[in-house]
């Protein structure tokens, strides 16, 4: 069971399957552990390394798909837990949004009539 496993494979997986795949990595990392210690060699580190890569795979997985579970639960209510919002940076997040950039207020808007472009028609 050490060769490299597909994301896409696990994406496939339930919650209980997945469950199920990481104990049986977990299982067979100490099983290379006391394989390694007992034989004094260094031969299996290289599946030792297979297998936590796996371990963090079936993890990451398990994470994306309980992040999306709760993301669903959010959907269209006002607030957000903070981990689940966009990131961007600081900058980006305080900046206005289009809607409050087109505002103006009435004087500006007095002005804008008086100083707009006028537009004459010449007679032939």
């Amino acid at each position: 069971m050490s060769a490299k496993v597909k994301v896409a494979d696990l994406r496939e997986k339930s919650q209980a399957e997945l469950t199920q795949t990481l104990d049986q990595y977990k299982h067979e990392l100490m099983e290379l552990k006391v394989q390694q210690v007992a034989s004094g060699t260094d031969s299996k580190g290289a599946k030792i390394r297979d297998v936590r890569r796996n371990i963090a795979r079936v993890l990451t997985v398990m994470t994306q798909q309980a992040r999306d579970e709760v993301r669903a639960q959010y959907a269209g209510k006002k607030f957000i837990p903070k981990d689940l919002r966009v990131k961007k940076t600081r900058a980006l997040r305080r900046a206005l949004t289009p809607e409050e950039l087109s505002r103006t207020t009435l004087r500006q808007q007095k002005k804008k009539i008086i100083r707009a472009r006028r537009m004459y028609a010449i007679k032939a």
